[in-house]
């Protein structure tokens, strides 16, 4: 401090601060610490006000707050409460980003991933939760299109059922799930094979026949497969009367094989498995071999 003035001096705020000099001449550049006035030599001088002035930008530095916020602070045009406040949920922000990416490398450490899958699963992994929806909603609206069936509405619904955003600290299994799922939603072929079960449903109305058939061909043709029973032996004839009526007319016996060579389709089945593991659930047990089961036996014996 200079005795005749009692101003400091850049250099004499370093020694009493412990910061560097270069580290408040930029500070007092920026405006957060300001000189009270220039020695007549020109040097910055600094009254005693600047040294607490000093202590606290250097702990809100050190929390991370930028320069600006603490300006905001310093000026009364902020609360400290509310800085605080929105840098909690930008720290809240980086951690989440920095937990993705750790998964994201978990899953590049066990796999031999190509160049244009590793940056995939990084663009993918990193979209917004609104950005991960309008995927799946361009998906669902392409398949819907145009479609005004009440069971068509219900299954459009809950293909858009996305949970509102990837967990804090998401699996491996779920980033894959999401990676996996936003391919299958842009695949062409996907599309289209889903668009006719949608429009084959509009107007053969077989949802509910179908959400009342599955318990029967997941109890007796599931329990068939695990059994080795082929669907063309004389046992499956057997099981098949358990699920479908011997005496269904020939006209419905055609309609229903047709459908199920529809429905008996992979990929959707993965679909509904791929929400699942997104919503941190358990995937329902693969039910389309128990279809193809049955889709093969009732060619075999009807």
């Amino acid at each position: 401090m200079n005795d005749v003035t009692g101003l400091y001096t850049i250099g004499q705020l370093a020694q009493r601060t412990g910061l560097q000099a270069r580290t408040i001449r930029f500070w007092s550049d920026s405006g957060v610490v300001p000189p009270v006035q220039r020695s007549e030599g020109g040097y910055r001088l600094y009254d005693a006000e600047a040294v607490v002035r000093l202590d606290l930008v250097r702990t809100l530095r050190d929390l991370g707050l930028g320069l600006d916020a603490v300006q905001q602070v310093l000026e009364k045009r902020a609360t400290l409460s509310e800085v605080a406040d929105l840098h909690v949920k930008a720290l809240d922000a980086e951690i989440r980003t920095l937990k993705i990416r750790r998964s994201v490398l978990r899953i590049l450490a066990h796999r031999d991933s190509s160049t244009k899958e590793i940056a995939l699963i990084n663009a993918l992994a990193r979209l917004s939760a609104r950005e991960r929806q309008q995927i799946i909603d361009d998906f669902v609206d392409r398949v819907f299109a145009d479609v005004v069936d009440e069971d068509a509405t219900l299954v459009a619904g809950w293909m858009r059922d996305l949970p509102s955003d990837l967990p804090e600290d998401p699996t491996s299994e779920q980033i894959d799930a999401w990676v996996e799922l936003a391919e299958l939603a842009g695949e062409e072929s996907f599309q289209q094979t889903v668009r006719r079960m949608v429009l084959s449903g509009e107007e053969n109305n077989r949802l509910e026949y179908g959400l009342n058939l599955r318990p029967l061909v997941l109890e007796h043709a599931g329990a068939a497969l695990s059994r080795g029973i082929a669907p063309e032996s004389t046992g499956a004839s057997l099981i098949l009367k358990r699920i479908i009526p011997d005496d269904l007319p020939a006209e419905e016996t055609a309609a229903l094989i047709t459908w199920l060579d529809m429905v008996a389709e992979p990929r959707v089945e993965r679909y509904w498995q791929l929400l699942s593991i997104l919503k941190g659930q358990k995937p329902s047990p693969p039910a389309v071999p128990a279809f193809a089961w049955l889709l093969a036996a009732l060619r075999a014996h009807r």
